[in-house]
């Protein structure tokens, strides 16, 4: 019986080692909109996690500024941080964006260049950026996306993510981000197929313009996919940050979707 409790007790360390808190945000428009004290809000709401990952900065020099700020607010919240950001997406220009990540560096490193990736930038409007970290030894891939609108269609992009996985093979891919799309459209079929699973079911992530009866969201459009074979998570939920303001337009002064965690375990 010691032999079995020993064992369980030193392969549970070992498995919660291995752990990196994630998050996934569409900022909305981030960027010289967002006020010092909007960012100094982000920081506090960002600082517990290990890596974040922000959709919708805008394209032009105001975005790139705008993460500088919020980094240097994480700074100075006790944890170091670093960050890369995207190049304008390749779409229509009043439909370029940039992606960002930040991460505590503490916690994990980034191996290589982060990359907008080329292979489908005709297909996707804002074609997803990636970025390999490493977490104690153990390298994993974060693939952000902003499919189009719903009214565009976003299926017509989101098809294509199922190949990803053949692109890069030996990578632990994690898709995240803003689809527009709720995870039971068929169209992520593909990936599923392939044995990856979405985080969260029936999460609502989008915010209405005003409540209606205690309901403040509208739209399942953000989530997170992994391959079990690679990847446990645990830990998820969504941040529903819009609660700590006296109204949901002082709220949507941040942004008009909510922010979702999940625990990664790297396999």
């Amino acid at each position: 019986m010691k032999k079995v409790i020993f064992f369980f007790l030193v392969f549970s360390v070992h498995f919660l080692g291995a752990q990196v808190k994630l998050v996934t945000w569409n900022v909305e428009n981030f960027g010289r909109s967002k006020s010092a004290a909007t960012l100094l809000y982000m920081s506090q709401l960002l600082k517990e996690y290990d890596v974040v990952a922000l959709q919708e900065v805008v394209a032009g020099p105001g975005g790139a500024q705008a993460v500088a700020k919020l980094v240097d607010a994480l700074n100075r919240s006790g944890s170091k941080w670093d960050y890369t950001i995207s190049d304008p997406t390749s779409g229509r220009p009043n439909q370029s964006e940039r992606y960002a990540f930040l991460w505590k560096t503490a916690v994990v490193k980034k191996k290589g260049k982060a990359w907008l990736e080329q292979k489908y930038h005709v297909e996707m409007e804002r074609e997803p950026y990636c970025c390999t970290f490493t977490h104690q030894g153990k390298p994993f891939t974060l693939v952000s996306f902003h499919a189009v609108t719903k009214r565009a269609q976003p299926e017509r992009e989101i098809k294509y993510l199922k190949f990803f996985p053949g692109l890069y093979p030996s990578n632990r891919l994690i898709f995240l981000g803003d689809f527009n799309c709720p995870a039971s459209h068929s169209v992520f079929s593909g990936l599923k197929k392939i044995g990856f699973t979405q985080v969260f079911t029936h999460q609502k992530t989008s915010l209405k313009k005003a409540c209606v009866q205690g309901t403040c969201l509208a739209s399942e459009f953000d989530n997170i996919w992994y391959s079990s074979a690679h990847v446990s998570v645990t830990q998820s939920q969504a941040i529903h940050f819009y609660t700590s303001f006296t109204t949901l337009k002082a709220a949507r002064r941040v942004s008009d979707h909510i922010p979702l965690t999940t625990t990664l375990y790297l396999r």
